[in-house]
């Protein structure tokens, strides 16, 4: 179980959260002779050439429209490399000084990703944008760089930026098509055969980047063929910037939202419930047939994990022992259907109670050890008779016990 089956919601437009749709299951697999494993590692091989090319490429061949889908295609690279990382992390058990384990590592190393993702995507834009600002409007460009809001132009000569792109630039663009749309073939074949949503995804990431290249292409192409068109290699580094944009923030606001421990979505809610029902319908006989209800579910996701916590409703003369035996069937049928649980928590209460959350854990205002008096006696009153109090604290543990 390691990984989300529940994030596919994310894909909205172009706006696929790279890290949270990865299902790491075939990146972190030892065993290369799987074909899901195989793709999927060549598919992260290829990123990493593609991205190292076109960035060289759109370089020497004057082209921000490759440069920004260089940056782009780092995108799955660095949220692979990312998840690599920190999977040995975040799936480690969790310890006496990390009690809900180490899935916030991960989620600290997303938001640090789509953080260099976002702050790049802004700066590939800005410089479209500057590119656009020095063709169209010169005289701004100029008194905006005497401001030092914008870098200094070469003035109205045709420099090597106002010849637009190369067209040799086409052939890296034709090329990333190419291959991944290729990548995404085979990997839709695989996942086909296995009936496996996670390459299904991983397919989709490779015909997106296939589109962005795409774009590149008919921008490279559009300003060699067309006269007087050099602005529209930056009009498409300028698309291509948004794009990255977008699913940058998208991981940020996501990270954000991990590490502030909001909920988890009603998709998940649901899955747990219906793990936790079937696991409660298989009681038929005896005291617990038709006794337990499940009040409220709740949860947080912490990097990979979810950590659930289920309420249920159990007659009020149950023991101990009975509520026990509840709560193991439902932990072990919570965490071996529902992909990516790794804590269940249960909290039993009266049927005959009213319907409580788990809101009512959290400590009242007015109850808090601030607005109490209680401590500061206790701490006057033990440095008074400190003897005294050490043999009746001692006294109270042996009757406890």
């Amino acid at each position: 179980m390691t990984g989300s089956t529940t994030q596919t919601r994310d894909h909205i437009g172009h706006a696929h959260h790279h890290h949270h749709s990865h299902d790491t299951s075939y990146l972190i697999s030892s065993n290369k002779k799987d074909a899901g494993v195989r793709i999927t590692r060549i598919g992260l091989y290829v990123n990493l050439g593609m991205a190292i090319g076109k960035g060289f490429g759109g370089y020497v061949f004057n082209s921000q429209a490759l440069i920004a889908d260089a940056i782009h295609s780092l995108t799955d690279l660095v949220s692979d490399i990312m998840t690599l990382a920190t999977v040995s992390w975040s799936l480690k058990p969790p310890s006496e000084r990390f009690p809900s384990g180490y899935g916030k590592v991960e989620s600290l190393g997303s938001l640090g990703v789509s953080g260099i993702l976002l702050g790049g995507g802004l700066m590939m834009g800005w410089a479209a944008l500057i590119a656009l600002c020095q063709q169209f409007f010169p005289d701004f460009a100029e008194a905006a760089a005497h401001w030092g809001l914008l870098p200094h132009s070469h003035g109205h000569s045709h420099s090597h930026d106002d010849l637009g792109p190369n067209i040799n630039a086409a052939w890296l663009a034709g090329g990333s098509i190419l291959i991944k749309e290729w990548l995404y073939r085979a990997t839709l074949k695989v996942a086909n055969e296995r009936k496996s949503s996670v390459l299904a995804s991983n397919a989709y990431h490779h015909r997106v980047d296939s589109l962005t290249a795409f774009v590149a292409l008919l921008m490279i192409a559009g300003s060699n063929v067309l006269n007087n068109a050099s602005w529209l290699d930056p009009v498409g580094g300028l698309v291509i910037s948004l794009m990255v944009v977008q699913a940058g923030w998208g991981n940020t606001k996501a990270s954000l939202m991990e590490l502030a421990d909001v909920g988890v979505e009603d998709e998940m809610k649901g899955n747990v419930r219906r793990a936790a029902t079937k696991a409660l319908d298989g009681v038929s006989t005896g005291p617990a047939a038709n006794h337990v209800e499940i009040r409220s579910i709740q949860g947080v996701k912490s990097g990979q994990n979810y950590l659930m916590d289920i309420e249920l409703a159990v007659p009020g003369t149950w023991t101990v022992e009975q509520t026990r035996g509840i709560e193991d069937l439902v932990r072990e049928r919570v965490g071996g259907k529902v992909r990516g649980v790794k804590r269940v928590r249960v909290r039993f209460i009266s049927k005959s109670s009213e319907q409580p959350d788990f809101l009512d854990e959290f400590i009242r205002p007015d109850m808090s050890a601030k607005s109490s008096p209680e401590p500061e006696e206790e701490e006057h009153s033990h440095s008074h008779d400190h003897g005294h109090n050490h043999k009746t604290t001692n006294g109270n543990a042996r009757k406890r016990k």
